[in-house]
C-alpha cells in the first residue's frame, strides 16, 4: 500500500501541501493527472524516496519516509519499478543490457537474468530487437525498453512519469495497454500524464493535482 499522511513539501519554491489524506492500493492502477508543473513527478519523487516530506510521512510497501535510513532506501526501491519521461538508458549498453541492469545490481544469477529478461523483452514485444542500442531504436520502442526494465525485477509498484508524453497518440496507446496488462496481473501502477485524452473512459482512479495540491480524486 502507498499511503500520504498530511504531506508537506518544497513546491517550486512555495509550499505545496496535500491537504487530504490519499491511499493507493496494491492493486490498483490510477493516474496523476493535471498541467504541466503542477506537482506529478515531484509526488512520484516522494514515493520512491528520491524527495522526502518537510512535514507529514509517506509509506510506500511498509516503508516510511519518517523511519528510513539512507543506506536502506535502495532495498525499497527493489521493490519499486519507475519508468521515467527521458529514458534514461545507457547509450553503450544493448537493449538486453538495459533491462539487465537492475538484476545485476540486485545480484541475481545469470541464469535468472536471461530468463526474466526474455519475459520482459516478450511482453515488451521488443525480442527482435534486443542486441541494438538505444540510438538505433525509435522514441516509442525507446520507452518500451523503460518499461522492460522497470518490470524485470518483478516490482510491487510500478511509477511512469508521463510515459507517453513524448510520444504520438497510436504509440502513446500501446505504452498504456502495456501499463494495464501489467497491472492485470497483480502489480501496483501510477502513471502521471498531463494527457487527458488518452485516459478518457479508462475505469481507473484518477487524482487531479494542480499546484502541488490535490484539487479532486
Amino acid at each position: 500500500m502507498v499511503e500520504f499522511k498530511n504531506i508537506t513539501y518544497n513546491y517550486s519554491s512555495k509550499s505545496g501541501i496535500y491537504n487530504v489524506d490519499l491511499n493507493i492500493q496494491d492493486d490498483e492502477f490510477c493516474f496523476l493527472v493535471g498541467p504541466t508543473g503542477s506537482g506529478k513527478s515531484t509526488l512520484l519523487k516522494l514515493l520512491y524516496f528520491d524527495l522526502f516530506p518537510d512535514k507529514g510521512e509517506t509509506n510506500v510497501l511498509g516503508h516510511s519516509s519518517s523511519k528510513i535510513k539512507k543506506k536502506d532506501i535502495h532495498k525499497a526501491r527493489k521493490k519499486i519499478g519507475i519508468i521515467f519521461q527521458d529514458y534514461k538508458l545507457l547509450k553503450q549498453r544493448t537493449v538486453y543490457e538495459n533491462i539487465a541492469l537492475p538484476l545485476h545490481i540486485n545480484g541475481a544469477g545469470r541464469k535468472k537474468i536471461s530468463d526474466l529478461v526474455s519475459e520482459a523483452l516478450e511482453l515488451t514485444e521488443l525480442s527482435r530487437y534486443s542486441k541494438k542500442f538505444p540510438h538505433e531504436l525509435s522514441g516509442g520502442e525507446q520507452q518500451r525498453v523503460c518499461i522492460a526494465r522497470a518490470i524485470v525485477k518483478n516490482p510491487e509498484i510500478i511509477l511512469a512519469d508521463e510515459p507517453t508524453g513524448n510520444l504520438d497518440p497510436t504509440t502513446g496507446h500501446r505504452i498504456l495497454r502495456i501499463l494495464e496488462q501489467i497491472n492485470k496481473e497483480g502489480t501496483c501502477v501510477i502513471m502521471a500524464t498531463h494527457n487527458y485524452k488518452l485516459i478518457t473512459e479508462k475505469p481507473y482512479r484518477v487524482i487531479e493535482l494542480d499546484e502541488g495540491r490535490v484539487v479532486s480524486e
